[in-house]
């Protein structure tokens, strides 16, 4: 096979690979929907988050996933655009942290712990954002304060058992992945 066509056969491999991903995410947060969004939510389509840890294309492909399935938040444009961004900041560090570590297991636990300190400070201060003003489909915290901090810490702690679980679930297929297919092509 010549180089040009090496390359085509590359480039068009790494966007079949980016766009089924995007679309397994879309599929599997639209399966779990209804427990899929809000403040008490269980995203099974979060474990995918791990892949990022192999490719740099899995930041883009979960990007996009979670744009196209944040179409039909509850929040709208907050969480197309905060939703989105907090996605892509959480798996690119995620892919910048574990560059250069092969052990599958402890990019795993690298990618968890991001996932659940950065992504989810992020998105509980989404929700904080939302409600502060008052957002169209915004929820109440659990505790609701006039104390922006309070705010967001009552929707961290409760988004992160959730995504743990969610996380988990992920890491233990992704890791099975791992061993059977070369996730850094």
């Amino acid at each position: 096979m010549n180089d040009f066509n090496q390359k085509t056969t590359s480039k068009a491999l790494g966007l079949t690979l980016t766009a089924v991903v995007a679309a397994l995410y879309v599929a599997i947060t639209m399966l779990v929907a209804p427990i899929g969004f809000g403040p008490v939510q269980l995203r099974l389509s979060e474990g995918l988050n791990h892949l990022a840890a192999w490719n740099k294309r899995y930041v883009v492909a979960l990007g996009l996933g979670v744009l196209i399935a944040n179409m039909v938040s509850p929040l709208g444009w907050i969480d197309w655009v905060f939703g989105t961004l907090g996605t892509v900041i959480m798996t690119g560090l995620t892919y910048l942290l574990t560059r250069k570590v092969e052990k599958p297991l402890i990019k795993i636990i690298i990618s968890t712990v991001i996932v659940l300190t950065i992504g989810m400070a992020i998105l509980a201060a989404e929700f904080t954002f939302a409600f502060a003003i008052h957002a169209h489909g915004a929820f109440a915290p659990d505790h609701s304060s006039s104390s922006l901090l309070a705010n967001w810490l009552s929707y961290y702690v409760s988004l992160v058992p959730g995504e743990l679980v969610s996380l988990v679930v992920g890491g233990i297929v992704i890791y099975a992945l791992s061993k059977v297919v070369n996730l850094k092509k």
